[in-house]
């Protein structure tokens, strides 16, 4: 049984000092390919070195919503020289828009998620969002953008109709440990009714820890945990699903593609 972590961040240095033992532990329970995703231009070049580094990893790039303060409009020129000289990134991200933050700059975020939406377009790349509290600006930048090259809604928690919507624009939808939790009433119905077709499988390690993890450092190591939660809450195999939602995120993100390439 294969599970794809279609969102993980390994580059970070919460997993410096044991980043191989995580890696050869992942496979041993059938975690075998890794999307990770750039955060800020500053990190682009360490991911990248990584994901070449090792095997099953892909690269993201993108200018995340909460670091907003960091990025400048010279980021944006960077980003799509990068993809230009880069064929081994497979979607640009982790993008979007982040309202639940201090003081959010919302006219700000707005400009650098539809600056990216229009490089990602023009390349004919998917994207990675991000979003919290914003799922209708989101939305409306998609529709204003006439984005068309689709891509992952990241740790999905909006509403059954946003999800029509946004699967309607070509995404699908990631869960991860969040829907371990009983009290995520609202999640689990959505992650038991939606269309299996539409979903895709992922942790956000080093964040968002499941029950499995709570208050610890959340790794691709529990993503078959997370994916049993799934199964349970569909009624449904465990493989199946597993199989279901990997080529889910093979498919939208086109990693086929990238692995023939390599």
């Amino acid at each position: 049984m294969e599970i794809i972590d279609s969102h993980c961040h390994l580059d970070v240095e919460d997993f410096d000092a044991d980043r191989e033992a995580v890696l050869a532990d992942c496979r041993a329970r059938g975690v075998n390919r890794f999307v990770v995703p750039g955060i800020t231009a500053a990190t682009w070049g360490r991911l990248l070195e990584l994901c070449r580094k090792y095997e099953g990893l892909y690269p993201a790039l993108g200018l995340h919503p909460y670091y907003v303060a960091e990025h400048r409009q010279a980021h944006i020129a960077a980003l799509e020289k990068r993809l230009a000289d880069e064929p081994e990134v497979v979607a640009v991200g982790e993008i979007g828009l982040d309202f639940y933050i201090d003081n959010p700059d919302r006219e700000r975020q707005v400009e650098l998620f539809e600056a990216q939406l229009a490089i990602a377009e023009t390349a004919s790349m998917p994207v990675i969002v991000h979003v919290r509290k914003a799922h209708n600006q989101v939305l409306k930048s998609l529709k204003r953008t006439a984005f068309t090259s689709g891509g992952i809604m990241h740790a999905f928690n909006g509403s059954l109709e946003q999800a029509r919507e946004y699967i309607g624009l070509g995404f699908k939808l990631g869960f991860g440990g969040m829907i371990t939790y009983e009290r995520s009433h609202k999640l689990r119905s959505l992650a038991g009714e939606l269309p299996l077709e539409s979903i895709v499988m992922e942790t956000d390690a080093p964040d968002m820890s499941g029950d499995i993890c709570h208050g610890r450092r959340n790794s691709p190591q529990y993503l078959p945990h997370y994916l049993a939660v799934l199964a349970e809450l569909r009624d449904m195999p465990a493989e199946e699903v597993a199989q279901a939602t990997s080529a889910n995120t093979v498919a939208v993100l086109r990693l086929d593609r990238v692995s023939d390439g390599r």
